[in-house]
């Protein structure tokens, strides 16, 4: 059986990152170099990365601040009507009720896959849990808490800003100190759990929206689609995709951050009746035609920023993608085809 790909998140979930570690005295760009990946993400926060990375990223970043709740002290700052075009669908539901089946509904198609959430009745109380389906352990830890900060401001955007759960539930083992999370999340913190939850008066699923606290654009914006877990050619894509941000792709870059090595990425792409010089043509055209529809920057600059050296190289690409030059299809009514020709 082959391993399992690593699931992916958008930026997006790591919320005011930047911001919160300026403020702590720390270079968030340094970390970033340090794991290996693209500036890029703290200004697209729609680009999809392998949530691996993210877990990797915490990590590092913990280190670097000296912050052993660094996930929790990050979750303070984050609101779930801004994590993406997901939180703000489910934090225009009417009720928490149907908040929380929004959630469980969209989070792997929308936001992150390898997630689970789960939500049970305990007597009078309800445990909403978060599991991360991940083989990787570094930094889990800190996307946990990251993670169960986003679903208690859910809960804040109808119980109201000064709600606390009960109790904060932690996957971490027996005897760990809990003191420091306590202060951070100001209310109990039972460690030894076998997932991250949190527990709240049931009563409060029939609460309905704070005033506009929820009331948050939902569309008006494109988000590159959140690979399939089982979508081996999507994963592989989407990690292709990423790397452009960093300039023209690299296979063992590419390679490093799936978990495999370059043989066993060109195997499964041979599998998929493809090869890596492919999904780089696809990433690179895609890429073009969404710059030149948007008509933001020169074809110019467009051609810079994909790594040609210079317009006539990237036009001469163009046209064997398409068919016609950058400029023709910028002035013409869509509808080419999708995939290089």
């Amino acid at each position: 059986m082959s391993p399992r790909l690593s699931g992916f998140t958008r930026a997006a979930s790591l919320g005011p990152i930047a911001d919160f570690m300026q403020r702590s005295g720390t270079s968030v760009t340094r970390v970033l170099r340090d794991v290996g990946l693209p500036f890029a993400l703290l200004e697209k926060p729609e680009i999809v990365i392998p949530l691996r990375e993210q877990f990797r990223f915490l990590e590092r970043a913990a280190r670097e601040t000296g912050d052993a709740c660094f996930g929790a002290r990050l979750g303070q700052e984050v609101r779930m009507k801004e994590l993406s075009i997901f939180g703000a669908w489910v934090c225009s539901a009417e009720s928490l009720a149907q908040a929380i089946e929004r959630g469980h509904a969209g989070i792997n198609a929308m936001l992150q896959t390898s997630t689970v959430l789960t939500l049970e009745r305990r007597g009078p109380s309800m445990r909403w849990s978060i599991e991360f389906v991940e083989p990787e352990t570094a930094g889990r830890h800190h996307n946990e808490l990251l993670g169960v900060s986003y679903m208690i401001d859910t809960i804040r955007n109808y119980a109201g800003r000064r709600w606390r759960p009960e109790f904060v539930m932690i996957a971490q083992p027996s005897g760990s100190r809990r003191a420091g999370l306590e202060e951070v999340f100001a209310t109990n913190i039972s460690v030894g759990h076998s997932v991250t939850s949190i527990e709240f008066d049931a009563t409060l699923l029939a609460c309905r929206r704070v005033g506009n606290a929820g009331r948050a654009k939902v569309g008006g914006r494109l988000e590159p689609l959140i690979p399939e877990q089982e979508d081996t050619l999507a994963i592989i894509a989407a990690v292709t995709d990423l790397a452009l941000y960093e300039g023209y792709p690299r296979i063992d870059w590419v390679a490093a951050k799936l978990g495999m090595s370059r043989r066993t990425l060109q195997r499964r792409l041979d599998q998929h009746g493809t090869t890596f010089q492919r999904l780089v043509e696809d990433s690179l055209f895609n890429r073009a035609k969404l710059m030149l529809e948007s008509g933001a920057v020169s074809i110019t600059q467009i051609a810079l920023e994909l790594g040609y050296g210079d317009l006539a190289h990237f036009t001469r690409a163009f046209r064997r993608w398409a068919g016609i030059s950058p400029s023709a299809y910028r002035d013409s009514p869509l509808g080419l085809p999708a995939t290089p020709g």
